[in-house]
């Protein structure tokens, strides 16, 4: 009898460890525990400086010591509630009243409120899910609307990435030739621009500029009328300037390599020459949507083979990593000194890599988008 009960006990453990290793593979995508521990640890950190703002600190520090912690939580407490529908932070209350009833020793006032909490964890949960599905409808629509694939370019190379900080982005880039018929042996736009603020506002300002941007550049007017002609449209919805857009449009001439741009209020490009020597592209204006009517001041460079020109939003520069240090301009320029002779992808790559390196698995603060033109 004992010989065929210790064969099936050892199979009935073999399945449930099957079953508990199936399920907590289904729950962790099969992450390992660091990796989870690390991505708890940056959910936890933007959690925090999500309700944070929140918190009146300066009040807090005007406390004795002893008293802090309680101020601070009690305004976390009501950053969170304030946060519900008013429906949900009731029953919030109730389910807090229940638990602290309950003692400890009462299981049907615990239980009851457990079911309450898990209640409201379910509403919340279905309401994000419910916005990161059309956030994600909304992201494919943006991403229509930038370029998937760099343009053809005699004598030039071009790469380009952006990563939102939430699904949509309010960065923007974009090469292209305004005037389709004549293709590569026409003159190229490049782009770069971001709109003030961050999510779905600033996606649609950004939806937008790349309409007006692409309507006025296809009647042919020169780079500082078109900039011009585009700052009247971003001043009639910017909100008495609030929502204004930082930008630095370019016009790049393939037979003659000369670049011809405006620099409007936007993080300046950096142009590292052929020798090693960095140029800032700072001329130019005001950002869009500031102020109307404007003249803007245009700039030329004449590129040579081995120059590389990168373009960038402040969201390189503005990284940060665990320890709440910024990655900053000079790291930026640092890496660009220290880039290789590589292809435009490799050179984005590289870049990138820097910025990646320095922030961790810091969760960004904002959208970063990059464009590295090299010429060849």
């Amino acid at each position: 009898m004992s010989s065929f009960s210790q064969p099936a006990a050892s199979n009935s453990r073999v399945r449930f460890g099957g079953r508990i290793k199936n399920f907590w593979h289904r729950v962790s995508e099969g992450r390992q525990i660091d990796d989870l521990w690390t991505q708890f640890a940056a959910d936890a950190r933007a959690s925090y400086g999500f309700y944070g703002r929140d918190v009146d600190w300066e009040e807090i520090q005007k406390l004795p010591r002893w008293r802090r912690p309680l101020h601070v939580t009690r305004q976390f407490f009501w950053a969170l509630l304030l946060k519900m529908s008013p429906a949900r932070r009731v029953l919030l209350l109730i389910a807090f009243v229940l638990l602290v009833l309950s003692g400890g020793n009462n299981i049907n006032l615990e239980l009851f409120s457990a079911i309450l909490f898990l209640l409201l964890l379910s509403l919340e949960l279905a309401d994000k899910v419910t916005m990161k599905r059309d956030l994600e409808i909304a992201r494919e629509i943006q991403s229509w609307l930038v370029p998937s694939h760099p343009p053809e370019v005699p004598g030039a190379d071009i790469a380009f990435a952006t990563r939102p900080q939430n699904s949509v982005a309010g960065d923007y880039y974009d090469a292209f030739y305004p005037n389709a018929d004549a293709g590569p042996e026409g003159k190229l736009m490049v782009v770069i621009a971001d709109v003030a603020g961050k999510s779905v506002p600033a996606a649609l300002l950004m939806a937008t500029l790349q309409a007006s941007l692409r309507t006025i550049a296809g009647d042919g007017a020169p780079l500082a009328d078109l900039v011009a002609r585009l700052n009247r449209y971003a001043c009639a919805h910017s909100l008495d300037g609030r929502r204004f857009t930082t930008a630095v449009l370019s016009e790049y001439d393939p037979a003659s390599r000369r670049l011809t741009y405006v620099n409007a209020g936007h993080n300046a490009p950096i142009l590292r020459r052929a020798k090693g020597t960095l140029e800032k592209l700072e001329v130019g204006g005001l950002p869009l949507g500031i102020r109307s009517p404007i003249t803007y001041e245009t700039a030329t460079l004449d590129l040579r083979p081995r120059d590389a020109l990168i373009f960038y939003t402040d969201g390189v520069v503005e990284a940060f990593n665990e320890e709440n240090v910024e990655f900053g301009e000079d790291r930026w320029l640092s890496a660009i000194s220290s880039m290789p002779e590589l292809t435009a992808q490799e050179s984005l790559q590289f870049l990138m890599k820097r910025v990646d390196d320095f922030a961790g698995a810091t969760r960004q603060s904002d959208d970063i988008t990059c464009l590295v033109f090299r010429c060849i």
